[in-house]
Formats: structure tokens, C-alpha cells, sequence
């Protein structure tokens, strides 16, 4: 079935106290949208629309080179009912839309693919999630024959003093799945009746109940880690270590020896042969590519670069935009700069840098030499 997506990515993100807009603050070293359109890409939707609000140019402009997405403009901000009408406005009818936020960047694309299998015409699909302190989150409210009638906010919960409601423990993650057409009729019918005087986008769950409309539901593999969002920098701080765990964890399946798997930060694509082993504090950006039996150094940072089997790369090297060759070794405190070219066993010794230079097979700058625009022989 036809599938269109709409991210909302509308939100100042206040507790941030940053001047960036929430959805661009980084995690891995790529904004927190990208996280979660990188996630959305998978299902190959129809159309991607991005709602947009606060630093509405800069988000765009964060995203300019992407040709597949829409962006739409909340203004002023009343709600995410609100958020999803704007967006759901350049998409046609027929089929279903996927609806989540700019800000939940651990959510994987099995788990959205497993939802949007269950929306059809006459299917509504919910991504919930059961967690132990469920303060704040929306819950699902069922009937006695367990059937999804409504979602009830934690604000509104409290202000009716519903105990009941307040004991649940299923929460509401904002990611759902529904018919377009009947979604696109629902919310004309939305009213800011509650405590924020807002437009909410969960009031629609009460409607498709009415409706007649089946309410399916599906939980994350990956639990409250998975569908969390990011409020201020405590809980960004928070999502970025499970990123980075799983990255490592991603990689130890594979085979690599992780000296401390806590002590590893990869902003962008590592791919790894077999036998690599990487020690503490190292940091990986953009795209880095290791050969069989590399072996790296404490405290290194690599980017953008590729190193063929058998290297070593000693503690204290910094590796940008550079290639190097099978069973050289480098390092410690070396520096290879854009262009950097160097070919099988050479050596690069403590305080040597190098930058858009050739080095031939076996060649040699044992210590305290800069190399710049050269070519140098075997």
C-alpha cells in the first residue's frame, strides 16, 4: 500500500537553551531529524513532508540537498493536530500516512515497517510502549475487551484528578499510522478541549474508535530506548550513549575488539574487516573504512578516511581525509590531512604531518617533519 510520511519537526526545544531549533541539535554528529529520516527512508515512502516552524529556514537549509522531502510551514504553532493537518495538506489521498516526530532519532525502521503493515483503510495503526514511570507520556486507555478507545495526556489526566488513568502504564509514543483520506477528515474535526488549549493530534485515536475504524497496536523491540524523545541536554546526553552503545555493540557482533566499548564515539559510517582492534577513546567521523588486523591507538581521531589491512595507527593521531596503505604504521601524534596518499608500509613517525602528498611504498618521516603538496619516492 502507498505509504507518505510526515515528521514534525515544528518545535523550539525551549529546555534546550540553545539557538539551534531542537530537531538540529546533534547526535553522532547528524541532527536529530536526520536520525529519524534516515529511519522513515527505509519504507521508500511516496512523499516525505517535514513540518517545520521555529528556525523554520534553518532546517531547511540544514536539509537542502535532499530532493525527496516537502517541507511545510506551522505557523502559527497550535498543537501537533495542528502540525499534521499542515502536513498532510500536500499529500493526495489514498493509501496511508506514517505520522512521528523530528526528535526521536533511536527509532529503527524495522519497527516502523512493522507498524505501517498493520494500517490499511480500515485500520489504524499505534505504536505504543509499556514502561515502568510513565509520568508525562499520554496513555492508552482500552475497554474491557482490551480495544484501544482513546489517549489521554498526562496534563489532563491530572487536572481531572483520573487516578485510573494516571495507573496505566502504556504509553503513547506520537508515532502512528493511518488511513490518509479518513485522517485528513478527522482532523477538521479536532477542538482545543484540554489543558493546553492545543490541538491535539491523539484526539483522533477517540474519533477512530467512533468511527469504526480498528485500532491496531505494536511495541518497539528496542522498548522506551527506542521511541524516547529529546527534551533538553540532559536527555540528549542519554540518547547519545545508547546510540553509541549499540554502535558498539553493532560492531563487537562483528568481530571488532573494542578495548571499552564505553570508550568509542562514531559520528557517521565505520565498516570494519575481520580482527580490527580499536582501543579506548576514539572517535570516528564521516566515513572510515578499516582493513583486516588494523589496529588503533588510544585517543585517535579518524575521518573520512580509509586504512588497509595490517596498519597500525599508534595512541594521538589525527586522520582526516587521508588513505593508508596496507602495513603501514603511523603515528604516535601524527597528523594525516586532506590528500594525504600513502601507499603499503610507510612510516609516519611522532610529529609528522602530512597533507595532499604521495608516499610511496615503503617510505618514510620518522619524526618532526611537515609534508606538504609532495611527492616523495621509495
Amino acid at each position: 500500500m502507498d505509504i507518505s510520511v510526515i515528521v514534525l519537526a515544528a518545535g523550539k526545544g525551549t529546555r534546550m537553551k540553545s539557538r539551534l531549533p531542537k530537531v538540529l541539535q546533534p547526535l553522532a554528529g547528524r541532527p536529530l531529524l536526520a536520525h529519524s529520516l534516515a529511519a522513515v527512508a527505509a519504507l521508500k515512502p511516496s512523499k516525505t513532508v517535514v513540518v517545520v516552524g521555529h528556525g523554520a529556514d534553518e532546517v531547511k537549509a540544514a536539509f537542502s540537498s535532499r530532493g525527496d522531502l516537502e517541507f511545510a510551514l506551522q505557523s502559527p504553532q497550535n498543537g501537533t493536530g495542528h502540525a499534521t493537518a499542515v502536513g498532510i495538506a500536500p499529500i493526495a489521498d489514498g493509501g496511508i500516512t506514517l505520522i512521528l516526530s523530528g526528535d526521536t532519532p533511536l527509532i529503527q525502521p524495522k519497527t516502523l515497517s512493522k507498524l505501517s503493515a498493520l494500517a490499511n483503510e480500515k485500520t489504524f495503526a499505534l505504536l505504543t510502549c509499556h514502561v515502568a514511570d510513565p509520568t508525562g507520556y499520554g496513555r492508552i486507555v482500552r475497554n474491557d475487551a482490551g480495544e484501544v478507545v482513546k489517549i489521554v495526556e498526562h496534563k489532563d489526566a491530572l487536572a481531572a484528578n483520573d487516578q485510573a488513568t494516571l495507573a496505566i502504564h502504556e504509553m503513547n509514543t506520537a508515532i502512528m499510522c493511518a488511513p490518509t483520506a479518513w485522517l485528513r477528515r478527522a482532523l477538521t474535526k479536532l477542538e482545543p478541549k484540554n489543558a493546553q488549549g492545543e490541538l491535539y493530534l491523539t484526539d483522533v485515536i477517540a474519533m477512530a474508535a467512533v468511527d469504526g475504524l480498528k485500532i491496531a497496536t505494536t511495541q518497539p523491540d528496542g522498548g522506551e530506548t527506542e521511541i524516547a524523545g529529546v527534551n533538553d541536554k540532559i536527555q540528549l546526553a542519554a540518547l547519545e550513549c545508547a546510540f553509541q552503545h549499540q554502535q558498539a555493540e553493532a560492531l563487537m557482533r562483528d568481530g571488532v575488539t573494542l578495548i571499552d566499548p564505553h570508550r568509542i564515539d562514531i559520528r557517521g559510517t565505520l565498516s570494519c574487516g575481520s580482527d580490527v582492534e580499536i582501543d579506548v577513546n576514539c572517535v570516528f567521523e564521516g566515513e572510515v573504512t578499516l582493513g583486516d588486523n588494523v589496529r588503533i591507538g588510544a585517543n585517535c581521531v579518524i575521518k573520512d578516511a580509509t586504512i588497509a589491512a595490517n596498519a597500525v595507527i599508534h595512541p594521538m593521531c589525527h586522520i582526516d581525509g587521508a588513505t593508508v596503505g596496507e602495513s603501514a604504521i603511523i603515528g604516535p601524534f601524527a597528523r594525516l590531512r586532506p590528500g594525504a596518499a600513502l601507499a603499503e608500509a610507510v612510516h609516519i613517525g611522532n610529529f609528522v604531518e602530512v597533507k595532499n602528498s604521495t608516499l610511496a611504498k615503503g617510505a618514510k618521516a620518522n619524526h618532526l617533519a611537515y609534508l606538504g603538496d609532495a611527492t616523495v619516492g621509495e
